[in-house]
């Protein structure tokens, strides 16, 4: 008898019930009469039986019937083998099985067996077949739910896109980088007296497309500007520029006065008043051997029975710019002309602004220019008591708080050569000029005479250096030489260029000899981001003087000055951001004059840096995308 026929048998009838196989030690009759008593249950638990020895014994067909088999069973454990046991026990921990048989078609004898894990073990998750989800497709709660993830979903999408845009519209944007101050973008044009203006200054100005116009105050005006002669003049100045882009630009000399002005007339009535001069009481002889500035007489003026300090003019006394009471004075000079319209100032003879209190005697100097000098000569000394004094910038810095504080766009600087930059600057703040743009260094000079002592990499790289790395300078054009061998557009391009203001006496090489053209070309270059705000790079390539300026997402430019009297070839070691092929942006007047056909440029045409050659005496202008780096 085979395995359903035995199960068939042990279940009774045709009714759809379940039975349990017998375990150890119970005989037929038990789970007959069991069977008998217990109505049939559809699915029963049974003995948990090894799986594979309970498909191997229904394979057998040796093993005729399972009635037999349990009979015998006592005698030979028959049921031992049948139910996997054999004397191990360990082998019916590791799987335990529950086996439910449920009859199925009544007419063949179908039936079903369902084997699942017991003793706690757990059913592999199957999850839900098709038929089964398509049950909640149409359920109402289900849709609804659906529905409210769907809208959900892009309701918090929608918020997410929208929250994103206005991030970027409500965050702070990144400032953009601010254009040069009028001052800094130049070039200013430098004519004469106030006195001497007239309606021509305008188109002159015009032709170097001058931010500013400077001209000078006497010096013994300075104080009288509140008169109404003075401040007729002034008016008409600045009356006379109105409507053009130029601004006016004064020359002040505040450092002396007259006899006859009223700072002295007070001081004179009032002995507290002095403290604004040098001023010794009593004495026979003149206090120290000061000299007059550049001259070989005493410094020293008899006023009734007293010793004044007259450093310059005769009749002229010098002041102290570091008193509180000249600070009041200047201050509301400088004020008085703000007002008027004036919106820059270049302050003369500043290095003597500071003088020193114990009034001792200079000291000769180590190393005199002229070896003909002797003790009755005033470059025989130092001038350490007298010139750049400790706090000279703090004093100057004074001034210029008072020019800011009054109007914005106003500056202050020098009208000289500052010498010594170092005594210029704060005693506060590292490296910061108690001035704006400076003036400094013999680049000017140096670029400008035929055969030059120094090299000119060298005395470019060491103006830029002692002046300040972020320091904007003035570049006085009056420093280049009248005999100059040199292209004087050349001179104006190269140093254009550089950091700082070209400031072009009306009267001087580089505004006779240079065309309107060219000051154009060089304004719209000066305008562009990679000049105002870029970064300036120097290049080696001796005999020529060349530097590049750079800002990041614009073009740059390379400059190139030959100032020998032949073709130089460009035979600086290209660095790896600077590309070989350039494009011609702009160059000298006489360039394409100074060289041979081959090597002639063109504007906006493309030159290879390898194969350039630069004309004698003349600058050109590349322009180029940086390369990455790799």
């Amino acid at each position: 008898m085979n395995l359903f026929s035995r199960l068939k048998r042990l279940g009774g009838g045709n009714s759809r019930n379940s039975v349990t196989l017998p375990a150890n030690g119970v005989s037929d009759t038990t789970i007959n009469a069991a069977a008998a008593e217990t109505p049939p249950d559809p699915t029963e638990v049974y003995k948990t039986i090894a799986e594979d020895r309970f498909l191997g014994a229904s394979a057998n067909p040796e093993k005729g019937d399972m009635v037999q088999d349990e009979k015998v069973a006592h005698a030979d454990g028959a049921d031992e083998q049948m139910l996997g046991l054999n004397g191990v026990e360990d082998k019916l921990a590791e799987r335990r099985d529950e086996v439910k048989f449920v009859k199925g078609d009544h007419q063949n004898g179908d039936a079903k067996i369902d084997i699942g894990t017991v003793n706690g073990g757990k059913p592999a998750f199957t999850g839900m077949s098709k038929e089964e989800l398509m049950k909640y497709a149409n359920d109402p709660f289900w849709v609804r739910l659906r529905w409210i993830f769907f809208v959900g979903f892009w309701a918090i999408w929608v918020g997410m896109l929208v929250g994103a845009i206005l991030i970027i519209i409500g965050a702070p944007k990144c400032a953009a980088p601010q254009p040069l101050p009028w001052y800094k973008r130049g070039p200013h044009a430098k004519f004469g007296a106030v006195d001497t203006c007239s309606r021509e200054d305008i188109q002159v100005a015009k032709k170097i497309v001058s931010a500013g116009a400077i001209y000078e105050l006497p010096a013994a005006l300075t104080y009288d500007v509140k008169k109404p002669e003075v401040e007729e003049q002034i008016k008409n100045l600045v009356a006379l520029y109105q409507g053009s882009e130029t601004r006016i630009i004064l020359d002040l000399t505040p450092n002396y006065v007259a006899k006859e002005s009223q700072l002295v007339q007070d001081a004179i009535a009032d002995p507290e008043k002095r403290s604004a001069f040098v001023w010794v009481s009593g004495g026979s002889s003149p206090p120290n051997n000061w000299l007059k500035v550049g001259g070989n007489r005493s410094a020293w003026e008899k006023l009734d029975d007293s010793y004044v300090l007259s450093q310059f003019q005769d009749g002229y006394y010098d002041l102290k710019m570091n008193s509180s009471f000249i600070r009041n004075e200047f201050g509301g000079v400088l004020k008085h002309l703000l007002g008027l319209g004036v919106q820059g100032f270049r302050l003369k003879n500043t290095k003597f602004f500071v003088l020193s209190d114990g009034l001792e005697n200079e000291v000769t100097s180590a190393v005199p220019k002229d070896r003909n000098w002797g003790p009755g000569d005033y470059g025989f000394y130092d001038h350490k008591q007298t010139t750049f004094q400790s706090g000279l910038g703090d004093v100057l810095y004074d001034y210029l708080s008072i020019v800011k504080n009054a109007s914005e766009e106003a500056f202050l600087s020098v009208a000289e050569d500052v010498i010594q930059p170092q005594a210029y600057k704060l005693s506060t703040v590292p490296d910061a000029y108690g001035i704006d743009i400076p003036m400094y260094g013999d680049l000017v000079k140096v670029l400008s005479v035929p055969k030059p002592k120094i090299s000119l990499q060298n005395d470019l790289d060491s103006t830029l250096d002692l002046s300040g790395k972020n320091s904007w300078l003035q570049w006085n054009f009056a420093d280049i030489s009248l005999d100059t061998p040199q292209d004087p557009s050349a001179l104006a391009m190269f140093l254009s260029l550089l950091p700082g203001v070209p400031v072009v006496p009306v009267d001087a090489v580089a505004y006779q000899n240079v065309t309107e053209e060219t000051y154009r070309q060089i304004t719209l270059l000066r305008k562009s981001a990679s000049y105002m705000h870029g970064e300036l790079a120097y290049y080696q390539a001796d005999p020529l003087v060349a530097f590049s300026r750079i800002k990041s997402g614009n073009p740059g430019y390379l400059v190139i000055f030959n100032p020998t009297e032949l073709p130089q070839a460009s035979n600086f070691t290209i660095p790896k951001n600077l590309p070989d092929k350039m494009t011609v942006s702009y160059f000298s007047e006489r360039y394409n004059s100074n060289v041979e056909n081959a090597n002639k440029v063109s504007h906006s045409g493309r030159v290879n840096l390898k194969d350039l050659k630069v004309a004698p005496h003349s600058s050109i202008i590349l322009t180029y995308v940086p390369e990455k780096a790799e």
